[in-house]
């Protein structure tokens, strides 16, 4: 009886040199490549008739985006075939290493900070996928040019617990002239809560107190933030 053959995947070493995401990454830097081409290199292999880049579309496709597969536990990456525990377990190393680092690169001191939207240009990235509610306070001289960033406080899933000392206590060791604060919404809604705006109250209360000026408070959400001073809040 003839020995029936196997039937092999279309492996990436197969195609055009140009089209393999190692080589891309190589010639064209890693900016070049798109989230799946990423993921694929990050895999490594594949298995039966799926090669690494059609098993990083199935990741993307089954958890909706890139942000979705770094959410997954390994048990729920594990139940997509072809994934098996040790691809999951590199998959959750190297996204939680991206992550570690985005939220690690504080801005550099003496950036200006004129608007709402620097406020998050700064902050979002340290603030993206985080779980807890994060506060944190950009600590500005008299030209709103940015001292120092610091993180406040980091809470349970619900929220966080933040008090005008924490907040005011590096302003003052910093002779800071200003404070912007943020916190994120791990919900992805930026919209304020009771307890939000009672909080805002209560810091910009404390802040003309003590000489401090609250130049404005933000709420991160998924991709958009609400600015209290664009709403006329403060």
């Amino acid at each position: 009886m003839p020995q029936a053959r196997y039937e092999l995947c279309d492996t990436i070493k197969s195609w055009p040199e140009g089209d393999r995401p190692r080589e891309k990454l190589k010639s064209r830097g890693a900016a070049f490549l798109s989230d799946t081409e990423l993921l694929a290199i990050i895999i490594g292999s594949g298995t039966g008739k799926r090669n690494a880049l059609d098993l990083a579309r199935d990741l993307v496709r089954r958890f909706d985006s890139l942000a979705g597969v770094e959410a997954a536990t390994v048990e729920e990456l594990c139940s997509l075939r072809g994934i098996g525990e040790t691809k999951a377990v590199a998959l959750k190393a190297a996204l939680e290493t991206g992550r570690r680092f985005a939220a690690s690169s504080t801005p550099a001191a003496g950036e200006t900070i004129c608007c709402a939207d620097d406020v998050y240009r700064l902050c979002a990235g340290m603030m993206k996928n985080v779980k807890k509610e994060m506060f944190l306070t950009l600590l500005l001289n008299t030209r709103n040019r940015l001292i120092k960033l610091v993180k406040v406080s980091e809470g349970a899933l619900t929220g966080t617990v933040v008090h005008p000392r924490e907040v005011f206590n590096p302003a003052v060791r910093a002779s800071a002239h200003g404070v912007a604060l943020a916190h994120n919404h791990p919900s992805g809604d930026p919209e304020p809560s009771g307890d939000d705006i009672e909080l805002t109250r209560r810091l910009v209360e404390a802040g003309r107190l003590m000489g401090i000026q609250v130049v404005d408070h933000l709420i991160i959400g998924d991709g958009a933030y609400y600015s209290f001073a664009n709403h006329g809040l403060l």
